[in-house]
């Protein structure tokens, strides 16, 4: 028997629609399929340069999922998270047929306003220890002689 591999969602740490949109994902998904890292963070940070993704300093304006070794960005992240989702959240895959430049003029939109909107924090939050698991790990420190 063979398991799924994770998928991992990248998010703005600080952004409070972001971190309501892993909660979402958190509650929707019991299997466990999608782990989390802040973008701000250690893991978020190796994981981007992993994969050769800049993004602008200061100010993440993309949720990203890294699946099978590629990285969706914007709109196509959100909806291929949605389709991983349970219930009815997999029908709303189908918006992919929307060109991407169309799909990612609403997320610019609403990305560009979040924290005016939804407001913001002044650190990454921490995940609660029943949590701890679905975010990825601290890459370690390490020991030099």
């Amino acid at each position: 028997m063979t398991t799924q591999p994770h998928e991992v969602v990248l998010f703005d740490g600080v952004c409070n629609l972001c971190n309501a949109s892993v909660q979402f994902i958190i509650d929707r998904d019991p299997a466990g399929r999608f782990r989390f890292a802040a973008l701000q963070s250690e893991a978020g940070k190796a994981l981007l340069a992993q994969h050769g993704v800049t993004l602008p300093a200061g100010d993440p304006d993309s949720i990203i999922l890294v699946r099978d070794g590629v990285v969706h960005q914007r709109s196509g992240a959100a909806l291929r998270i949605a389709r991983g989702l349970h219930r009815g959240y997999p029908l709303l895959f189908a918006m992919i047929v929307v060109p991407w430049f169309i799909r990612d003029l609403f997320y610019k939109l609403i990305a560009k306003n979040r924290y005016r909107w939804f407001g913001r924090e002044e650190s990454c939050r921490i995940p609660t220890p029943a949590l701890r698991a679905r975010f990825l790990p601290e890459p370690s420190a390490r020991l030099t002689p």
